[in-house]
């Protein structure tokens, strides 16, 4: 696991949540309507097959890292993307070319206590973690071991809520 890296990937609890992967088939589930370059790149070249995830829960009442995940594919075509039927479809996008990639990520555990973005912020361990930089939108950012191995601490460790 050397050559692991880290994650945090953010979702909507009311689109999808922690919950709502620790409940599909395999716990696992395609990372998809990713549409944004940067988020993409990431996806594309970046991550790999064992990459820790920490899953964080955005624009709800208390936002902040709830549980981990893990990357268990490779990159490959973002099926959304060809679907006209799909909020997520881009008209611009070719099969033969794809524009927009994604992951499968897999529950690994629900953090012991969430860990909200007030208390990331708090934290000046964090003082470096991206998503606490000013203008900082992206909804997948990487994360340093150190970084990661904070954010489980202070959610009192991980726990199967599996259903």
């Amino acid at each position: 696991m050397s050559d692991c890296q880290f994650w945090l990937m953010k979702s909507e609890p009311e689109t999808f949540s922690l919950e709502d992967l620790a409940a599909r088939p395999g716990q696992t589930e395609p990372w998809d309507g990713i549409r944004n370059y940067q988020a993409r790149n990431f996806l594309r070249d970046r991550m790999r097959v064992g990459d820790a995830v920490l899953f964080y829960h955005s624009n709800c009442p208390v936002p902040g890292v709830v549980g981990l995940a893990e990357v268990v594919s490779g990159a490959y075509p973002d099926p959304t993307a060809f679907d006209p039927e799909s909020a997520y479809y881009d008209p611009k996008s070719d099969p033969e070319n794809p524009r927009w990639m994604l992951v499968d990520v897999a529950y690994r555990g629900h953090l012991r206590e969430p860990v909200s973005l007030k208390a990331l912020r708090e934290n000046a361990d964090l003082a470096g973690l991206r998503i606490l930089q000013k203008g900082n939108r992206l909804s997948i950012t990487p994360v340093e071991k150190e970084e990661y191995d904070e954010i489980v601490r202070m959610g009192g460790g991980v726990e199967d809520r599996s259903p």
